[in-house]
This record gives structure tokens, sequence and C-alpha cells, in this order.
């Protein structure tokens, strides 16, 4: 399993090489790499596709600290750097994708395009904070096992939790996320108390920009992906019907369709 200091800290990454532009793919909260086995596979022989886990989260290190997403921005930046590669395409999930809004404004040099799904540039409500910090806590002392069932219904849509036809895919998610040590607190108060990317900010985003959000989503509603694409320059927004907050799971084709629509009329 390849692994590459950056950042002094230690990534786990997935390399599918080739000699295509690099499309580097961040992942949400509580998951890992794994969440985009269908858009590598997708993308791979077509461009050279890169997955990494966050500090902290999936195979990767649990640093002490270093979990806020400026130090995460700078984590990316250090893994391309480690792998020798100076521009790529971005694609962030959730998490990953407050890690585009900072790469997007701060690094336009090192991006050929943006791709933000199921994301938001603004700070986590105030409404949402004291039940995520309660739910963290039972993490904490008990294990991600005992929040399951309140975690699985902010993380996917009901079309996808309700469907008995993805009941073995449901199970294996479930397996995912009970799988995550309780050190994953970290990188859960780095989200909850992450800084908004103002609007200034999103104006400066130069690159061609992606957005994709489940009609489902209830962890960042479609109105924040409205908002996103209404002070993005040179945006496009994509709406998948019946996905939640974990898109690329729930409906990879859908997802699959529109990164290589944008892609391919980035050529």
């Amino acid at each position: 399993m390849p692994y590459q200091h950056a950042n002094q800290t230690r990534l786990y990454y997935e390399d599918t090489g080739g000699e295509g532009e690099v499309v580097l793919f961040a992942h949400g909260l509580l998951w890992s790499s794994r969440m985009f086995e269908d858009q590598i596979r997708e993308l791979s022989g077509r461009y050279r596709v890169i997955a990494y886990d966050h500090r902290g989260q999936g195979r990767s290190e649990v640093a002490a600290g270093g979990y806020d997403m400026d130090n995460l921005t700078l984590d990316a930046l250090a893994l391309m750097d480690a792998l020798g590669v100076q521009r790529f395409h971005f694609a962030g999930l959730s998490m990953g994708g407050f890690i585009g809004l900072h790469l997007g404004a701060r690094h336009p040099e090192r991006l050929h395009s943006l791709i933000l799904m199921e994301t938001s540039a603004q700070a986590e409500p105030a409404e949402n904070v004291p039940r995520y910090r309660m739910l963290n806590t039972v993490v904490g002392l008990l294990g991600a096992w005992a929040v399951k069932k309140p975690v699985m219904k902010i993380m996917f849509g009901r079309p996808f939790l309700q469907d008995p036809a993805r009941a073995g895919i449901r199970r294996k998610w479930e397996r995912e996320l009970t799988g995550n040590r309780k050190s994953i607190t970290r990188a859960v108060r780095g989200v909850i108390e992450r800084q908004e990317v103002p609007p200034e900010s999103l104006a400066r985003i130069s690159c061609p920009t992606l957005i994709i959000v489940g009609e489902e989503d209830a962890a960042t509603v479609p109105a924040k992906s409205e908002y996103m694409h209404k002070l993005i320059p040179n945006s496009r927004l994509v709406r998948i019907p019946g996905a939640g907050h974990t898109s690329t799971v729930e409906a990879p084709k859908a997802v699959n369709q529109a990164i290589n629509t944008f892609l391919q009329g980035l050529r």
C-alpha cells in the first residue's frame, strides 16, 4: 500500500498512473478514498487518477493536530509536490470540497479545474453544531458504532436508505463507518469549527468549476450549492435526483456522467 510523507504527516494514497492529466479525489468526513471507487474506475485509462485519505482518516496517519481546513489544504498540495504533480483537476466531496474551495481561491495556478460535490462555502450552521458535538462525544467515548443510525441518515438520502435492492451496499458503508477509529473526533472538530470561505474568495476562483449536489442532501442542502454557483465565475451546477450527501455511492452513474461531460468539455 503506497504512503507518502506530506506536510509532516504520513498519507495513504492510490495512483492509477498513466500519461493523462491528473485528477485528485479528496473524500468526505468519516469516509476514505474508497468512496470514489466507481469514479476512479470510470476515469482511469484516460486520466491519471490519484485519491488519498485525509490525516486521521482511512489508512492515513493519526496526526496530533492540523485538522483545520487551512492545514488540510497544505496536505493536498504537499502530496502533489511529493508526487511531482504541478497542475491537476481537484474533485472534493463535502470535507474534500472545503479543501477544494481553498485551493481554487488561494492556489489557482495549481488547478486545471475544480469539482465540488455535496459541499459548502459557509461555516457549519449554528443549529447543527450542538447535535454534531454530542455525536462526536459519543464516538470519542464508545466508538463510531454507537452513532451508526443517526449518521447514516445524515450521510445518505432516503431513497438509498429505503431501497431493499441496495441493502448489501448499505451494509458495506455501515462497516466503513463503524470502522473509524475513536480519533476520528479530531477530524470532526475540524469540520464543525471550519471558517466561512467569504464571497470575495469565491469570486477569485478562476478555473472551470463543476458543482454537484444530491437533491436529497440534508447535510449541505442544495441551496448551499446554488449559493456557490452564483458567486463562482465560470461554474456550472448539476443536481442529482434521489441522491443525498454521498452521491458518488448513491448515484455513481449520474455522477460519472456529470464529471465526464465536464472534463470532456474542457478539452
